[in-house]
């Protein structure tokens, strides 16, 4: 829609400069506490809070509207926020003129979601979605910021391009205290992708399917490269189980913790010929491994972090690696070379002028400028196209990267699966505070263990009561992949038939009932919507 896949505005600029931040599908004071404390400073100073999330996260407590929608319904309220600015002529119609195509059609496509029908997809009064569109449509500058409870449903890229319409047809785009911002989940999301990690995409986004962007890269590395894309990273497992995938060559990941539907990936990594692990510790995934190699962690090694607001900073080596262990960087070269593919053994900043050389959007950036008293150490903002260029902190200023904004139709479909008489509740999963995606560092934290340091299931007063459950009990969850048994946390955080986990703990991994159910563009699974059903245990 837009041309860019990475936050249009900077955390600092969202949470300073905007009148109404609408935060969906994110719990930012657990996932991303810092930026979630800088959400919550702003709205104690006054910027009005729009949470739009099914569970009574913290800041849900400071919003001027919680819209506690049920999980999986996100293009549903997104559709019917664009029907009630319309309706309510909320719309910059000299932005949508001059800077967007496909208005019309988008206009006829959300027509049928009124608050009256959409409160009945979504299970929110139909008076705060309105109030919710108001806010957002009058305010001088608003801010959406979402996460992974956008995207990581079967529909989650259609739940991102609704969200992109709200923005666009409001003209809350390319300006101060706007935009659309994604919440990457690691600190170097943002750079992996900026680096080609797609299997569409080559450095900067630019398309294995664009035939000058390839030759580009094949006059640089004096190479033919492949024209046909790559698999994505979910796609490899059922690819494994074919046979079509043989071999895998996996760092810094422990898909056997945080992936979706735990059986089904043991089964893939099992069906494998050849496994190399290349992490920090002896993950459950490496126990799969034929050959485990120790890498080196961020504190051992000299690069770059890209983050979220695509602010490419300095990683520099503090403390030597422990060991054999040695920078992925270093292990790929090696490995390279011992297969026949003669590779040059590049310092860390040497690899950065390659990037730059080859990624328009990267062009001004290099190690030396990183390290000058020029930027003091906050790093630049891509695009930075030229080492004179001071960077970008607020995308499509002028133009979008497209050219002009494309407006989308995205259509309401129900998750995969929903609840039925068998598994009666709907189950979604997330983060806590204390603990960090598969606890692989966490987890070896002196302290945290205590505060955070087994698996739980929150269920709602009215369901667990029905169930005979009281706080604390413990309970065994069944999905149609498995079944774990966990202890129960009974209070009114979520709906009546819904329930939510963490996915940290191996004593109750989420993630043996949680299905591989794919988003048709991203991949992504849908670990936000499962049908469960739980049992008392003894």
């Amino acid at each position: 829609m837009l041309g860019s896949g990475a936050m249009t505005n900077s955390i600092e600029d969202v949470t300073r400069e905007a009148d109404v931040i609408m935060l969906v599908g994110s719990n930012p004071e657990e996932a991303h506490p810092v930026i979630g404390m800088q959400i919550r400073a702003a709205a104690e100073r006054g910027c009005r809070l729009i949470v739009v999330d099914p569970r009574d996260i913290g800041l849900a407590k400071r919003a001027d509207i919680h819209l506690k929608l049920r999980p999986g319904t996100n293009v549903a309220f997104a559709n019917c926020m664009v029907n009630v600015l319309l309706r309510e002529g909320l719309v910059d119609e000299e932005f949508v003129r001059e800077r967007t195509e496909g208005v019309e059609i988008m206009s006829a496509t959300v027509r049928d979601y009124t608050p009256e029908r959409v409160e009945d997809i979504c299970g929110v009064d139909q008076r705060d979605l309105v109030a919710a569109a108001k806010m957002y449509g009058t305010a001088k500058a608003a801010a959406i910021v979402y996460c992974l409870g956008v995207t990581e449903h079967s529909t989650g890229t259609d739940g991102v391009m609704a969200l992109s319409n709200i923005a666009m047809i409001t003209g809350n785009l390319g300006r101060r205290g706007g935009g659309v911002n994604p919440l990457r989940g690691q600190n170097n999301v943002q750079g992996a992708c900026d680096m080609g990690a797609g299997p569409d995409d080559l450095t900067g986004y630019q398309k294995v399917a664009d035939p000058e962007a390839l030759r580009r890269f094949e006059r640089a590395w004096g190479v033919e490269l492949p024209r046909e894309r790559g698999l994505k990273a979910t796609e490899c497992f059922p690819a494994m189980l074919s046979g079509k995938v043989r071999g895998l060559f996996l760092f810094g990941e422990d898909p056997v913790r945080t992936d979706a539907d735990t059986g089904h990936v043991i089964r893939a990594l099992e069906a494998l010929e050849f496994l190399v692990v290349d992490d920090l510790f002896l993950t459950e995934t490496a126990a799969y491994a034929d050959v485990v190699l120790p890498g080196c962690a961020y504190a051992e090694k000299e690069g770059t972090f890209t983050n979220t607001e695509r602010r490419v900073q300095r990683v520099r080596k503090a403390v030597d690696a422990p060991g054999g262990a040695r920078p992925d960087t270093e292990i790929f070269t090696e490995v390279m070379n011992r297969m026949g593919y003669e590779q040059p053994r590049l310092a860390p900043a040497e690899i950065m002028e390659e990037i730059a050389a080859v990624t328009p959007t990267y062009g001004g950036v290099s190690h030396a400028r990183l390290d000058s008293r020029e930027l003091g150490g906050r790093g630049l903002q891509w695009p930075c196209p030229n080492a004179s260029h001071p960077g970008t902190p607020i995308l499509h200023a002028r133009e979008f990267s497209r050219g002009v904004g494309a407006f989308s139709t995205p259509s309401y479909r129900p998750s995969a699966e929903l609840p039925d008489e068998d598994y009666p509740l709907m189950l979604t999963t997330g983060r806590i505070l204390y603990q960090y995606n598969a606890c692989a560092m966490t987890g070896r934290t002196e302290g945290l263990g205590e505060i955070a340091g087994g698996s739980f299931i929150e269920l709602n007063d009215r369901d667990a009561k029905a169930l005979g459950v009281a706080d604390g009990d413990r309970v065994r969850v069944w999905s149609r992949r498995g079944s774990i048994e966990t202890r129960a946390r009974v209070s009114g955080k979520t709906n009546p038939g819904q329930t939510w986990m963490p996915f940290h703990f191996q004593d109750g991994n989420s993630n043996w009932l949680t299905i591989a159910a794919l988003d048709r563009t991203s991949k992504t699974p849908e670990f936000k919507v499962c049908a469960v059903r739980v049992e008392k245990v003894g």
